[in-house]
């Protein structure tokens, strides 16, 4: 039987793109992504709550994230799961991540007539909350 191991995550930058290069000269973008999910209790409450993902990309796709992504900037990513483990302060850390294939940017184009802001459907002026940073081996 075969498996798959697939993911696509629509969300928006929780911070500006982290790039940096291997030994061998290839470009490594680490992104962290919110995704949100919205729904009503049993209550009548408005609920929400936050995912953040963590991405990495490779090579002139790396390149261009950390050219023209930002903090706020709403992007399409597919790719596979892959989790690794590291050691911190005596404790073994494990971390999944995102391994891209895909980054599409979404949102339209900066129009600096307007002050920067983004011109398309994007919701204006939303920034989602900074990812917890204390089990982050990068």
């Amino acid at each position: 039987m075969a498996s798959v191991n697939k993911v696509v995550v629509v969300g928006n930058l929780g911070r500006d793109p982290e790039i940096r290069y291997s030994q061998q000269g290839t470009a490594v973008c680490n992104l962290a992504i919110a995704t949100s999910d919205k729904w009503t209790d049993k209550q009548g409450q408005q609920q929400e709550r936050t995912e953040w993902h963590r991405v990495v990309v490779f090579g002139k796709q790396a390149e261009n994230c950390e050219r023209y992504l930002s903090k706020g900037k709403q992007v399409y990513v597919e790719g596979k799961l892959q989790t690794s483990s590291y050691e911190k302060e005596g404790q073994t850390h494990y971390a999944t991540d995102i391994v891209a294939n895909v980054v599409q940017f979404l949102g339209g184009k900066t129009n600096p007539e307007q002050g920067g802001e983004q011109s398309g459907g994007r919701q204006q002026g939303y920034q989602p909350p900074a990812p917890p940073m204390d089990d982050l081996p990068f």
